[in-house]
């Protein structure tokens, strides 16, 4: 190895972590995506459902959900996340050789890109993209504070776990940008207080009110006019997690057992 190469190693590790992502991708996109796909199926059709933000919005641009688009969709949200990353360490630290270390080890973490590949499709990365915006943005006005809390709306309608993910995060961000920088005062507390009420509220009609009024047979039978290849029922085994009747399951003895891992799955993003 070339000694300019050992003593300066750090751009033959950001390629080393480029094609560890790669390597990702491939091996990512030819596993069934079963729990990102069905969610690109739901939508309001039934009325407010949890979860359905994302359907909702494939369902303006096509009556049939590919499977190759849980993919698609998903890489092109990763590149956006990169892209904003690479501006806002631009705009912190610069690049120089100095910093170069540096990006390499943020963008190199097996927490942040990598994770994001591996669960490519999933929910978790929208709410980072999005707080990355927040941190990019002028942090001033009663604007950014309406932008945090519109931002918070829709990660909890895309999925409502992201109170106890982004939602903190991005409150963080706004204490620390505009609370602390710029004073308290009546308006802005009050402002953001109500903006975190509704927050609250939301998630909580999510939570307890968002399920399917109808039998979950008939809500199969809907999504799979929502699929481009209907006879991959397989891709709808999570199905139960819009209905109330699932929670029912662990009430009887045993239930918990069978059900267990398929919920440990579901909620794993």
């Amino acid at each position: 190895m070339p000694a300019s190469v050992l003593q300066n190693p750090w751009r033959l590790l950001l390629a080393i972590n480029a094609a560890i992502i790669v390597g990702v991708f491939v091996h990512k996109i030819q596993l069934p995506p079963y729990v990102p796909y069905i969610h690109l199926l739901v939508d309001y059709h039934f009325g407010f459902i949890k979860r359905a933000l994302i359907g909702a919005v494939v369902a303006l641009f096509t009556a049939k959900v590919p499977v190759w688009l849980v993919f698609a969709l998903g890489g092109v949200t990763w590149l956006v996340t990169l892209a904003l990353f690479v501006r806002l360490f631009q705009k912190t630290f610069g690049f120089t050789a100095r910093t170069l270390p540096l990006f390499v080890f943020l963008a190199g973490s097996p927490f942040f890109l990598k994770n994001f590949m591996h669960t490519l499709g999933h929910f978790d990365i929208y709410g980072c993209a999005l707080a990355i915006i927040l941190l990019l943005m002028p942090a001033g006005s009663l604007l950014f504070v309406a932008t945090a809390a519109l931002f918070s709306i829709v990660l909890v309608l895309i999925h409502h776990i992201h109170l106890l993910m982004y939602v903190p995060t991005i409150i963080a961000i706004v204490v620390i940008r505009h609370y602390l920088a710029r004073g308290c005062n009546r308006s802005n507390v009050t402002f953001g207080t109500i903006a975190f009420l509704l927050v609250s509220a939301l998630f909580f009609a999510a939570q307890f009110l968002g399920t399917m009024p109808i039998p979950e047979a008939d809500f199969v039978a809907y999504l799979k006019t929502r699929m481009a290849d209907p006879s991959r029922t397989d891709l709808l085994q999570f199905s139960y997690i819009w209905s109330s009747r699932w929670r029912r399951r662990f009430r009887t003895p045993g239930a918990a057992c069978r059900t267990t891992s398929s919920v440990c799955r579901c909620l794993r993003f």
